[in-house]
């Protein structure tokens, strides 16, 4: 249940204890990084006394940290526990050892990106020296249609996640952004097609960001790898050698059908 979702219930019921907890951690987002307890209250919809309360406990526990001018951010306990997710952690492990092979062999930042709702969900992401200006991070949030990696989980999932994404308002963030529905089902179509992801300043400019599936049991999509440069720097087509090949190790590796056997090279 969403933030948005929990507001709306609280207007006709409470929230029970765990919701007023979610909730707090919820006020947190790729826009809400940092914030004070009176943004903290004001978001969740809580009184200031017992936001006070709840964001006390949550930091003694170690899920909020306090900086020195007063406000709060997710603090490290969150990151130690989702590492532990079954899934995530089985595909860190064995993706870790070749994303720096592959920062190094495309001077690229490297993201290693699963789907969550609507959203795309980094959990790995390597910065090159000298690489694109992105804002994405580990743990970084942003919508499907907006990013390369993005665009591949989207692409590869069922129809009924697709037609609610085509359906709902695609927020633009830069005048490349998709944001019209025919438009993104065109794109959508075309990375089916193609098995690959290219998008040029859709989330910040002069970045361009190249994606591939990332595949395990039964060759089901488990993930998205994307690399993104400077515009101008180097063309997606030199770039899909170093990240297809890796694509299908870190497939091989979670035990992908279509990848075992295959060797180490791209196509």
């Amino acid at each position: 249940m969403t933030l948005t979702q929990m507001t709306t219930t609280a207007r006709t019921a409470p929230m029970t204890a765990a919701q007023r907890v979610l909730a707090v951690l919820e006020a947190f987002d790729q826009e809400h990084i940092v914030l004070t307890l009176s943004e903290i209250s004001r978001r969740v919809g809580l009184s200031l006394s017992t936001t006070h309360r709840l964001v006390g406990e949550l930091r003694e526990w170690g899920a909020l940290e306090r900086s020195a001018d007063g406000k709060y951010a997710i603090g490290m306990r969150i990151l130690e526990l989702g590492c532990l997710e079954p899934q995530g952690l089985k595909l860190r492990d064995v993706a870790l050892p070749l994303l720096g092979d592959l920062q190094a062999a495309t001077n690229a930042n490297v993201h290693l990106a699963v789907r969550d709702g609507h959203d795309v969900v980094y959990v790995e992401s390597l910065r090159a020296r000298n690489g694109a200006r992105v804002l994405s991070r580990l743990g970084g949030r942003w919508p499907l249609h907006a990013t390369g990696t993005g665009l591949v989980l989207l692409a590869f999932s069922g129809p009924d996640l697709q037609e609610a994404v085509l359906s709902s308002t695609l927020k633009r963030f830069t005048p490349k952004t998709i944001t019209d529905a025919d438009e993104l089902r065109r794109t959508l179509a075309q990375v089916r097609r193609t098995g690959i992801a290219v998008v040029e300043d859709s989330i910040t400019v002069d970045a361009i960001a190249v994606a591939v599936p990332v595949r395990g049991p039964r060759d089901r999509l488990v993930a998205a790898l994307g690399v993104t440069v400077p515009t101008n720097t180097a063309s997606p087509t030199a770039l899909l050698p170093a990240l297809t090949a890796t694509a299908r190790a870190i497939s091989r590796g979670l035990g992908a059908p279509s990848a075992i056997g295959r060797p180490n090279t791209a196509a």
